[in-house]
């Protein structure tokens, strides 16, 4: 398939491929500790909440992100406090949490969800580099409720066989894509929440125009995310406008002075 990221797998220098290696790794490592045995005793203690219903509201949802660093921004915060963001958050009126859960690009870590599931009832979303399923039912145990999944990082089988795991699991599957191709092989494999990127993982450049080229290709009953780039309410009306159903949020949150407010602002 020509969105696929050929690179993934035979170890080019993009950015992308550099964090999928160190979300494998990282998951290996998790894997070994965990106690195999009670694993699956703990996915099933916990239901997942209803994200995408979440995100059907008469105004332009919000889906606020933390996050301590980026591989392009460096430091976000210097006292990273996921469960005082989350009443940040909660106080604003988002309507889900995403939490970045990559250590090497981002400084996160899955603990980070169960703080802030203990600080919440917000649906939480799992951000992360996703090749496996076993991170998917990690997510629910963490007391996530949706993963997201990026069609440049995962081949046309692997997006299929990882959205059928969300599904079995109750976890909503946020499927994020860059261009018309991606979007396609989206749909194709029964993506029913679609997050369009702005961001160019390559060059870092930021294209809002991307929401309003791709939303015309993707059937109204499947919710679009307008992600990266959003800062202020005029970004968020244009969101709006272009049909976006909600708008993922993370560094104009981490950076402001008061989130709720900000979170309020964007909710047009």
């Amino acid at each position: 398939m020509g969105h696929d990221l050929a690179g993934v797998s035979a170890g080019t220098d993009d950015l992308l491929s550099r964090l999928v290696t160190a979300a494998r790794q990282d998951l290996q490592r998790r894997r070994y500790l965990m106690d195999s045995s009670r694993f699956e005793e703990i996915v099933a203690a916990y239901q997942p909440k209803d994200f995408a219903g979440a995100l059907r509201r008469p105004h332009l949802a919000v889906i606020a992100e933390m996050k301590q660093r980026t591989p392009s921004m460096g430091v976000l915060s210097e006292d990273y406090r996921p469960a005082d963001l989350a009443h940040a958050y909660a106080d604003g009126g988002a309507a889900a949490i995403s939490v970045l859960t990559h250590m090497a690009g981002f400084g996160g870590r899955p603990e980070h969800i169960r703080m802030v599931r203990a600080a919440t009832q917000l649906p939480i979303l799992r951000k992360d580099f996703v090749t496996d399923p076993y991170e998917i039912a990690e997510a629910r145990a963490c007391g996530a409720d949706a993963v997201l999944l990026i069609v440049a990082a995962l081949d046309g089988t692997q997006l299929r066989d990882l959205i059928a795991v969300s599904k079995s699991r109750g976890i909503t599957a946020l499927v994020e894509v860059h261009d018309e191709a991606q979007a396609a092989a989206a749909l194709e494999a029964g993506a029913q929440v679609i997050g369009v990127n702005h961001r160019d993982l390559r060059t870092f450049a930021v294209d809002l125009g991307l929401t309003e080229r791709l939303r015309k290709l993707i059937p109204k009953n499947v919710l679009v995310v307008a992600e990266s780039g959003v800062h202020t309410a005029a970004d968020a009306r244009r969101m709006r406008e272009a049909g976006a159903d909600a708008v993922l949020v993370g560094e104009a949150l981490m950076r402001s002075a008061d989130p709720a407010a900000q979170i309020n602002e964007l909710s047009v």
